[in-house]
């Protein structure tokens, strides 16, 4: 009898012991009321970006940073009133769509790595996502996103380049089917061409007045030249068969991406051999520029090109993560990036687009984000050079210093890195001459 008498106290004993343990880690403990409650840590302090701009202040601006974009904007879902969970579904944990839910929105889609960049008529901006299989597209002004989704309106294998004509048709390339494929302003599916013919697609563009479609075809180290509104095969630029060893002028060693200024001259990223090279509307060779490394106006692996209303040329190197402006002819106007998430910085920076609003979007694949910019043209640049010329003259009440062409000859220095020689003898100036 003893001995039943103690197991049962034991198992009692146990028992409430158990209970005990279990109501202490399902509840919470009572905390002390005199203790004191720790400082809640100060919010970090959030980014100006209001005036970010380059070359930095008092140099002329000629880029201002805008906005970025990476992922459909949050939409609020309805949230009805859930019955209380035990302890048990709480120590279980929440699935994603309880969290998206909780949260009032539902899961986005966010870009995963975005090449190619067009803009339509409506300022609307195309990206095309080679992981996600899907061009998106943006609103920049309310950040509503649309799709032209693989499996749905096209059959996309790998897709990189686009291209947007006057007519709002959009051009895709697909490195993996080796072809082109046309939507039409309504973002139907018109027609596909360049089987046979093309080899790892890339880069477009196109030149509305002579009305000539480039591809960049990368495999070939070629690049293709399409009738815009036939799609007949005109010629080719380029010499292949040489597996991407040629260096001479007017060859291509892997070129990814190709830009047309308002002459109809076309701008060629030749990627493998670290140079743009330039032709005319007929395809001839006029000069090359750029060199490998990692100083100014150097390139390590120059991907997207772009040409503003100035005929500036916009090109983006990868490796460095670097965004410079020359003139035609080769020379550095203007070196903005660096390696990094902030405004302005990169992460694999891959393709440059520049819109008639003199908006300027840059894709970049690590960082799955497009940032826009703002260029200030030289008009408006020479606004403000005036502008600040009249308040100097006002304030002092003579007129500054003149030049032999009666302006203080400076120009914007390049941004992130040392400017070249004969850039560095005039970067000194308060207010910068636009070129």
């Amino acid at each position: 009898m003893r001995e039943i008498i103690q197991k049962t106290m034991r198992r009692s004993f146990c028992t409430a012991v158990l209970t005990l343990l279990v109501a202490i880690w399902a509840f919470p403990v009572f905390a002390d009321k005199n203790k004191p409650v720790p400082a809640k840590p100060p919010d970090a302090p959030k980014l100006d970006i209001s005036n970010i701009v380059w070359p930095q202040p008092p140099n002329i601006a000629r880029v201002r940073y805008l906005d970025y974009f990476s992922a459909e904007k949050p939409v609020k879902v309805e949230v009805k009133a859930q019955p209380k969970k035990s302890w048990m579904d709480r120590v279980a944990g929440i699935s994603p769509e309880d969290a998206a839910k909780k949260a009032g929105s539902k899961p986005r889609f966010q870009l995963g790595t975005p090449y190619g960049l067009a803009v339509d008529s409506k300022g609307m901006v195309y990206v095309a996502d080679t992981k996600v299989g899907a061009v998106f597209i943006f609103d920049p002004e309310s950040h509503d996103t649309g799709f032209i989704k693989h499996g749905v309106d096209a059959k996309f294998g790998r897709i990189f380049g686009l291209a947007i004509d006057d007519a709002d048709r959009l051009f895709v390339t697909d490195g993996k089917y080796n072809h082109v494929l046309v939507f039409n302003a309504q973002h139907k599916l018109q027609g596909q061409f360049g089987e046979g013919v093309m080899d790892d697609p890339a880069g477009l563009a196109i030149d509305e007045e002579n009305r000539f479609l480039y591809v960049a075809n990368t495999g070939s180290d070629q690049v293709l030249v399409y009738d815009a509104d036939n799609f007949k095969l005109l010629r080719k630029i380029g010499t292949a068969g040489k597996n991407h060893t040629l260096t001479t002028p007017g060859d291509f060693s892997k070129p990814t991406n190709v830009a047309v200024d308002k002459d109809g001259n076309l701008y060629v990223t030749d990627t493998l051999n670290d140079r743009v090279e330039e032709f005319d509307a007929d395809g001839v060779f006029i000069r090359a520029f750029g060199k490998n490394g990692d100083g100014p106006g150097d390139f390590a692996r120059p991907k997207g090109i772009a040409v503003d209303c100035d005929g500036h040329v916009w090109v983006a190197d990868a490796m460095t993560n670097r965004l410079q402006v020359f003139t035609p002819e080769g020379d550095l106007r203007l070196v903005m990036g660096g390696f990094g998430s902030l405004p302005g910085e990169f992460k694999d920076l891959a393709a440059v687009t520049i819109d008639k609003k003199n908006r300027v979007f840059t894709s970049e694949q690590f960082e799955g984000r497009v940032q826009m910019f703002r260029y200030i043209t030289n008009a408006e640049a020479q606004a403000e050079y005036d502008r600040r010329k009249a308040e100097m003259e006002k304030k002092t009440g003579q007129k500054p210093a003149q030049t032999d062409d009666k302006k203080p000859a400076v120009q914007p220095p390049p941004s992130t890195a040392a400017p070249p020689p004969q850039a560095a003898a005039k970067a000194p100036e308060a207010s910068g001459k636009p070129q």
